[in-house]
């Protein structure tokens, strides 16, 4: 092991300790298990990031108050002889969502997007800030951004255009924007099943405060899995169908999300840059090259269910 954590204080419990590969998170990710017959998750990040990482701690401990069903806070300092930073959690049972979403019935589908819907909704009263800079001002600055690193990349998406011209149309819907807490990476890949068919949350590393609209700008991995669990996703949350600026709003922070992702794929490789590219796509179909703002994916009824 590269990373020396026999100092952490409960070291001597683990009785069992493998790296963990998934996700996109820089840190270094282990499986524990300990004497007591305990499972956990050991998150090892540079010393640089320590105060980062403890924001991120602190939030975590605020967050699972909300009775938040989620990996739960058990430790956090330096090890490594002060060149690392840990963070202890719960590990928690259960199958990636987005495997197993495809063996439920189109209604149990359904239920768990309602019930990802209730966890966002909990996750959202978490209040942001007093002195938080403005939403508008952030997010147009993120707009800017993403644009920028897009003109400046050497790849290029047929229909991009479209997107631009929606978002420069649209952009007045920022202003006056209530801000929360925020996941920061909610989707079906950081959702865990368990085998009774409870929902988990996971992966609070990118947490963040903003806009409690915008954390639905990566319901299109919900959506290409499951039309049932994103449309039970946004029901959930809105205790049934969403008021009209909300599908305006979702579709320029999902405009302004594809044009940054590009960029971000580059750095990963080709196959990355086309997953990207097909999502892009699948997008712009959505939104039938951005004229509609309600996405094909979902499921319309008057009575917030689904036919």
């Amino acid at each position: 092991m590269s990373i020396y954590i026999n100092d952490i204080p409960q070291y001597k419990t683990f009785t069992k300790i493998e790296p963990v590969h998934k996700g996109w998170s820089r840190d270094k990710k282990y499986y524990i298990e300990t004497i007591e017959g305990k499972r956990l998750l050991l998150r090892i990040s540079s010393i640089n990031e320590y105060d980062k990482k403890k924001a991120e701690y602190d939030t975590i401990c605020t967050v699972v108050k909300q009775g938040i069903p989620m990996s739960e806070p058990i430790g956090f300092g330096t090890c490594d002889n002060g060149k690392s930073v840990y963070m202890l959690l719960t590990w928690v049972d259960g199958n990636d969502a987005g495997e197993v979403l495809p063996t439920f019935s189109d209604e149990e589908q359904y239920e768990l997007g309602i019930k990802a819907g209730h966890i966002l909704k909990m996750i959202h009263s978490v209040p942001a800030p007093s002195k938080q800079e403005e939403w508008e001002i952030r997010f147009n600055r993120k707009i800017d951004r993403n644009i920028e690193s897009y003109n400046k990349c050497d790849h290029k998406m047929i229909g991009v255009e479209k997107m631009r011209t929606y978002i420069e149309q649209n952009r007045h819907l920022l202003k006056n924007r209530p801000q929360s807490l925020q996941h920061g990476d909610y989707h079906i890949g950081n959702m865990i099943v368990s085998d009774i068919g409870a929902l988990s949350v996971i992966d609070f590393n990118r947490v963040d405060y903003g806009d409690p609209w915008e954390e639905f700008n990566r319901i299109v991995w919900c959506a290409d899995c499951s039309k049932y669990f994103a449309t039970g996703r946004v029901n959930g949350y809105f205790d049934g169908n969403p008021p009209a600026e909300f599908w305006k709003l979702l579709a320029l922070y999902i405009s302004s999300n594809t044009l940054g992702s590009i960029p971000w794929a580059i750095s990963f490789g080709q196959v990355e840059i086309d997953t990207m590219t097909r999502q892009a796509n699948q997008i712009l179909e959505y939104y039938e090259d951005m004229t509609n703002a309600v996405p094909k994916w979902y499921i319309e009824d008057s009575s917030g269910g689904i036919r």
